[in-house]
């Protein structure tokens, strides 16, 4: 967890940075910043769209009596393509991006399935079912 944690608080940073400084010298820093400003409105118009098709799949899945547990999935991808569009930088808008698109976050479920499955297969993770009590 500390591993994580450090990479998320110095390393990302740095990349960051690293990009900004080498699109900067490129295309200057009026058209870096106009693109930072262009990919974050088009982050949160895909952040918009996709939570409410996402919300709307799920109360349509309720009112069936159908538990939405891919539509919770979806929702928790969405919110952290939101939480990293927030974060200013090029490598984290292409990332929240690419946790927008259906095809590519299905990609990143079905990896996080696979890897659910093995940890429960594993015994370092447990489910409990209270029955419908």
């Amino acid at each position: 967890m500390v591993k994580w944690l450090f990479v998320l608080f110095t390393v990302v940073p740095v990349v960051e940075l690293y990009i900004l400084i080498k699109i900067g010298n490129v295309l200057g820093a009026l058209n870096t910043v106009l693109l930072l400003i262009g990919m974050a409105l088009l982050g949160a118009l895909l952040v918009r769209l996709e939570g409410i098709r996402t919300f709307s799949r799920m109360t349509s899945n309720l009112s069936q009596g159908i538990v939405p547990a891919e539509e919770l999935v979806d929702g928790l991808l969405i919110f952290a393509a939101g939480v990293l569009l927030i974060t200013p930088g090029v490598f984290t808008d292409i990332l929240a991006i690419f946790l927008l698109i259906p095809f590519s976050r299905a990609l990143i479920k079905r990896w996080l399935r696979r890897k659910f499955d093995r940890m429960v297969a594993s015994g370092r993770a447990r489910l409990y079912f209270d029955g419908g009590r």
